[in-house]
């Protein structure tokens, strides 16, 4: 079996697994099926809206293959005449405010000349810090890069920062988390561990999520909190729309265009020079939208 037939395989179990936690851990909410076929390859969308607890969530599972148009390889920094990729996508908004979004990605990449690399990670973006919640969240990251080489964690949570960063906001989309491309199968770190490694991210994140939405979907909100919970989802549509380097390649690669565009929120809500007030838990929030906090370690408010 080739390589991306493999991945491709798992990133599609992978799929089914998360979709079957997220409905269940929702209660209400079941994900609708819709396969998709175009000149560039194949997929599978998975989308659950007006859920108990998931107001907007997708799995997204892909497999393409075409020419590197002159585009793609000036955007991706890449030479070649014939890509093959597989990845599998996914973003889950909340209808409570308290729960945060979450993202992950992870995706196998080949070109004609050879080379192959995966990518991939998971960030998370809560429309109110939680000290704890960052604190458990990052923790379980480290523990799975833990298992495979003690410099991951570090090394991609220090990407992860610098990558989810609004430029023209100078703020980090949410707390991070850990984010890595390119990674090339080397002798010491071959294909075999880099597709455990991707798949074992894949496998742990609806798992992380639901215990975020046992601890908080049922939190008391305000229509204060809502309105917040718009402002925070405007960036994450900024930030997307802007720097993500998987929207620009799916749009650029002539890939479903409604799959992918699939992450952006529900609402949004854009106020002219909008400032949280003084004090406020939103002023808190705001306050940590910045790069290298050691969140493991930050002493608990």
């Amino acid at each position: 079996m080739q390589h991306i037939d493999k991945v491709s395989s798992k990133f599609e179990k992978l799929q089914e697994h998360a979709c079957n936690i997220i409905e269940k851990s929702d209660g209400s909410g079941t994900f609708t099926k819709d396969s998709w076929q175009k000149d560039i390859g194949k997929g599978i969308t998975r989308v659950i809206t007006n859920g108990d607890k998931i107001s907007k969530g997708a799995v997204n599972f892909s497999r393409v293959s075409g020419p590197l148009s002159k585009e793609m390889s000036k955007s991706l920094g890449i030479k070649g005449e014939h890509f093959t990729a597989t990845g599998l996508s996914s973003i889950f908004h909340a209808v409570n405010p308290f729960v945060p979004t979450i993202h992950m990605n992870v995706r196998y990449f080949r070109l004609d000349n050879g080379t192959e690399w995966f990518g991939g990670g998971i960030d998370l973006t809560p429309i109110y810090v939680d000290v704890e919640q960052a604190k458990n969240f990052h923790l379980q990251l480290k523990n799975i890069c833990d298992k495979y080489d003690s410099t991951f964690y570090p090394y991609f949570k220090k990407w992860a920062d610098d990558y989810f960063y609004s430029k023209h906001r100078s703020e980090t989309r949410g707390v991070g988390g850990i984010f890595f491309d390119r990674q090339k199968p080397s002798k010491t770190f071959d294909f075999e561990k880099w597709m455990s490694f991707t798949a074992n991210l894949a496998e742990a994140y609806p798992e992380i999520y639901t215990e975020m939405l046992a601890k908080n979907a049922r939190k008391p909100y305000t229509e204060k909190n809502i309105f917040w919970q718009k402002i925070r989802w405007a960036k994450y549509a900024e930030f997307n729309l802007l720097f993500d380097r998987g929207t620009r390649f799916g749009i650029e690669s002539g890939g479903n265009t409604e799959s992918i565009l699939i992450s952006l929120p529900p609402e949004v809500r854009w106020e002219y020079n909008y400032t949280p007030e003084k004090g406020s838990k939103e002023e808190q929030t705001q306050q940590f939208l910045k790069k290298n906090i050691d969140w493991i370690n930050l002493p608990e408010a």
